[in-house]
């Protein structure tokens, strides 16, 4: 696999930002009509992501933890005020990869910005009152999503050119291990899988 990773390398062009590796996963015989075999869990990446993360928080008695270790802190009294504002909203929920919730927060969310996230994949995570949430936000920062609904194909980023290649191999073998899991047929549910810098040319990796 890691000669493969080098060819991905050679096959972009260098560019102005940092390119992410994505990887391309092509599935064959799985039922999407039926909701068992659809699904969307996150991973946390064994090497990491390679690339800042934000993570929001709606807290209410978290307020203080959230402040200290989340990119933005939505309290209670502003989930409605925010919700008003349309193009507020549409924007937090694009800068903002993650969401967290208190529990008890869940249904007002629900209601107020659900239209939003929803769609977007982005619905807070709920967590209990007494969590400690900076453990919780240092490995979303370091997570991708799996996510397989209407057409039999996932594609995720596996890291950033910056990386090492076994780096990239690590995340790429664990990314693969947690979709076989999630098939019917594990590997056999598998048609192609394919490896490509954001603006590079696709590889194909043989024999997963």
């Amino acid at each position: 696999m890691l000669e493969k990773i080098q060819e991905a390398r050679k096959r972009a062009k260098p560019r102005r930002f940092k390119q992410s590796f994505d990887l391309i996963i092509n599935l064959k015989g799985v039922d999407l009509t039926k909701p068992e075999n659809r699904f969307s869990i996150e991973l946390l990446l064994p090497a990491g992501r390679g690339k800042e993360q934000k993570v929001a928080v709606f807290a209410d008695s978290l307020v203080g933890q959230a402040k200290s270790s989340a990119d933005l802190v939505i309290q209670k009294p502003e989930i409605e005020k925010l919700a008003k504002d349309k193009k507020k909203l549409k924007k937090i929920a694009n800068e903002y990869d993650w969401f967290l919730a208190e529990a008890p927060l869940m249904p007002l969310i629900g209601k107020t910005w659900g239209q939003v996230l929803g769609p977007r994949g982005k619905m807070p995570k709920p967590v209990p009152p007494n969590v400690q949430l900076k453990p919780l936000i240092d490995n979303l920062k370091n997570s991708v999503r799996l996510v397989l609904k209407t057409t039999p194909v996932i594609m995720v980023p596996v890291g950033t050119e910056d990386m090492q290649d076994e780096a990239i191999q690590k995340n790429i073998e664990a990314v693969l291990a947690a979709v076989k899991e999630k098939l019917p047929k594990g590997k056999q549910n598998l048609r192609s899988v394919y490896l490509k810098l954001t603006m590079g040319e696709v590889v194909r990796l043989d024999g997963i």
